[in-house]
């Protein structure tokens, strides 16, 4: 577990107070330093509901989105390997509400109003969206070693054309908000034959606005299609998302078929495994870095939750004591903008931490300024040292703490003996073709390099450097390359090679030309055998010499 403080402190901080992990600390600083800034100006009925212990302690959570079919619920079942309870699949729109994937001992489903009743679970604040919302909310709960590690929230398909005009009975964008502000990571599915955007699809992801770096974009049933049409999809793909999603960076997008199914198309095999096994190692992380997630969370909350006590503090403040005071407030809400401005040089906030302008100008329409709190200066600079002493040293605790318990991956389901065997990534390929092999895998060309190497003029069976690079540099690898392939096959360290060592610098050479990486210390069984100091192994590579 995290500490919060080091043992040489007795274990408490400076102010007396004991915290035995990351966790409990950040409860206590929130409860303590942040939650009164929030309760005075209104925070909660402006932007967020108050967090609580559970949304502190619950695991690393995956929100699942995408339109209908696009295999949302089946990717979870491809996670897990097992079906979940309340699981649907199918062409047509078969999710019709959100389902929380969870760990449970046994096997069962809690229905939406006595999920938001559970003090353990993160969905207590859920309740605010009304029956109709929480009648289409279950939680799933399973024995699953995924699951031990992670949640999993799966959504309704979003609807196109006529479909999204009926509305669900709930605000479907606000729902998306709130898990998009308490979840670690967002996959955004398209189908590669589905890339049209629909308005609530774009209204879904411009509701995870301020939270883009967990947002992760996976397009899916990628082996449907042949190489000449993926590259055309993956770029109309880039484009619909740069019009939705507007910033200059682009989104981290996994192409595959995450199902566990014949590929409809192999020739692109290799590509959508790499993918995968980088969209595991995505997921994977989540546990380790779930107490710096929410440290960030905490600092994004603060930040913004600082900005709104200045904003409530000064229309207080303008209000006039008696008369026309429905004609100031018309008037302040429609200079919102204006007084954006000048809190921004008044107390030096950059731009990007404040609250959309339409959206607040539409709340404060239901508010009586005058009755708003004037500022508070030292709730302010509570918050504030928060950031500055409390946070800083927290954050160097995760990490000196991270530093002596191995990390925590998630485990099972897909993610069990994926690296495993020759099916891992990378086997039998590049620098690890020919480790199961009896017989050095350069000998299978060592005949084409041969007759290179005795047109550069060998001397006592061996060529200098200079002859050498002559011949290395026409592979047109940069320098920076071929002086790490010259280390690796230089094995005896001579500054010449004789016709092995220059037959293992033309097969590495090609392993580069291949598109692999070159390893900092040369894998036992590509060492030349005149060069091993075992001479019953070099017998064996020999044999077929012989």
């Amino acid at each position: 577990m995290f500490s919060w403080v080091k043992q040489e402190q007795g274990g408490r901080n400076k102010e007396g107070e004991m915290y035995q992990t990351v966790t409990e600390g950040l409860q206590s600083l929130y409860s303590r330093k942040l939650l009164p800034l929030e309760e005075t100006y209104l925070f909660h009925d402006f932007h967020s509901p108050a967090l609580e212990a559970a949304d502190f302690q619950s695991k690393p959570m995956v929100l699942l989105v995408g339109q209908y079919s696009t295999g949302k619920t089946t990717f979870i079942r491809y996670l897990l390997e097992q079906d979940f309870p309340g699981m649907r699949i199918g062409p047509e729109p078969t999710t019709d509400g959100f389902i929380a994937v969870m760990h449970g001992d046994t096997e069962g489903i809690i229905p939406g109003n006595a999920l938001v009743v559970d003090p353990k679970k993160p969905f207590r604040k859920l309740n605010a969206f009304g029956n109709s919302f929480l009648n289409r909310l279950i939680c799933s709960q399973m024995p699953n070693q995924v699951l031990q590690s992670i949640s999993i929230i799966d959504t309704p398909g979003i609807l196109s054309g006529e479909k999204q005009r009926i509305s669900r009975g709930y605000d479907f964008s606000e729902v998306l908000r709130w898990f998009g502000e308490r979840v670690d990571r967002i996959i955004l599915l398209f189908d590669a034959h589905k890339l049209d955007i629909s308005d609530e699809f774009s209204e879904a992801i411009k509701a995870f606005r301020g939270q883009d770096d967990k947002i992760r974009v996976v397009l899916n049933k990628a082996d449907q299609v042949d190489s000449q049409q993926l590259m055309r999809v993956y770029g109309a793909l880039m484009w619909s998302l740069g019009k939705v999603i507007n910033t200059p960076e682009v989104a981290r997008v996994y192409l595959g078929s995450f199902w566990a199914k014949p590929l409809q198309n192999s020739e692109n095999r290799r590509l959508f495994e790499a993918e995968t096994q980088d969209l595991f190692r995505d997921i994977q992380s989540l546990p380790r870095n779930a107490a710096l997630r929410k440290l960030n969370d905490l600092i994004k909350r603060a930040r913004l939750a600082k900005v709104h006590a200045y904003i409530i503090s000064y229309l207080k403040k303008e209000m006039p004591s008696l008369f026309g005071r429905e004609k100031k407030k018309e008037e302040l809400i429609i200079r919102l903008p204006e007084i954006y401005t000048i809190l921004q040089r008044e107390h030096h906030i950059s731009p990007g931490d404040f609250p959309n302008v339409n959206k607040m100008q539409d709340q404060l329409q239901h508010y009586d300024f005058s009755k708003f709190p004037s500022l508070k200066i030292k709730l302010i600079e509570s918050v504030d040292k928060m950031l500055a002493h409390k946070i800083a040293g927290l954050m160097s605790m995760i990490r000196e703490e991270e530093s002596k318990v191995p990390p925590t991956l998630v485990m099972g389901g897909a993610f069990e003996g994926s690296q495993d065997g020759p099916f891992g990534h990378g086997y039998g390929e590049g620098i690890s073709a020919g480790e199961d092999g009896e017989d050095w895998i350069v000998n299978r060309d060592k005949h084409r390099y041969d007759e290179i190497f005795y047109t550069l003029m060998p001397v006592n069976g061996k060529i200098s450097g200079v002859n050498a690079k002559k011949e290395m540099m026409n592979s047109r690898l940069p320098n920076t390359v071929l002086g790490k392939i010259w280390k690796l096959a230089d094995c005896d360290h001579d500054g010449m090679l004789d016709d092995q060592e220059f037959a293992l610098a033309q097969h590495l050479i090609q392993v580069k030309l291949e598109g692999y990486e070159i390893p900092s210390e040369l894998p036992s069984h590509l060492i030349p055998p005149g060069h091993r100091k075992n001479p019953t192994a070099d017998a064996l590579y020999n044999h077929t010499e012989d």
